[in-house]
């Protein structure tokens, strides 16, 4: 059965697409939520007429999907959670409660919105993927823990930067003591030469 779509249907298209679908699925589902009308000419003729304002529409969703993808680069969200023996959860963390640390920092995301590659059951840094449009993914850190789990993480954190910061120096200081000897050992020829 066609049907023309009146909203975005994840897998079947955007609004203003003529799709083909079961039959039982367009009765029962896509027309009585008004997902989709029947294909029939006169709401074909209907769509032309509308099809330039279907396209601003998805433009202008497409410059607020990119807006927020840009808000969402360093975003880290911190889930308050009781740990147990070895970093297991008590219970995992949901896609709401995602949405509600990211509500609490200014951010409305639909926790339909949000993908968990797996279930976040155990403690430390995890990351989410936020499908903003279709064309538009952003993906962002969250950190499970309490405050104990929180303030580890964050000296692990301090130590590898520490460590990445001395090896960088001991690296610096080879180079330089390299460059010294090949300069030392070319004015020894230099004078060798001269002799």
């Amino acid at each position: 059965m066609k049907v023309i779509l009146l909203q975005e249907l994840k897998g079947k298209g955007i609004e203003g697409d003529v799709v083909d679908v079961a039959p039982g699925f367009a009765r029962n589902y896509l027309l009585p939520q008004k997902i989709a009308v029947t294909a029939t000419s006169g709401n074909l003729k209907q769509l032309e007429q509308r099809r330039h304002n279907i396209e601003k529409r998805e433009a202008e969703r497409l410059t607020q999907a990119q807006d927020l993808h840009e808000r969402l680069k360093d975003v880290v969200v911190e889930i308050d959670a009781r740990v147990g023996e070895e970093g297991q959860l008590f219970g995992s963390v949901t896609t709401q409660m995602i949405a509600d640390a990211l509500k609490e920092q200014g951010i409305e995301v639909d926790r339909k919105r949000i993908d968990l590659k797996a279930p976040i059951k155990t403690a430390g840094v995890h990351e989410a993927i936020i499908s903003i449009h279709r064309d538009v993914k952003s993906v962002i850190k969250v950190k499970v823990g309490n405050a104990e789990t929180f303030a580890a993480a964050e000296a692990a954190e301090q130590a590898k930067e520490a460590a990445a910061a001395a090896e960088a120096v001991a690296e610096a200081a080879d180079a330089v003591a390299g460059e010294a000897a090949e300069a030392a050992k070319a004015a020894t020829d230099a004078a060798k030469d001269q002799k």
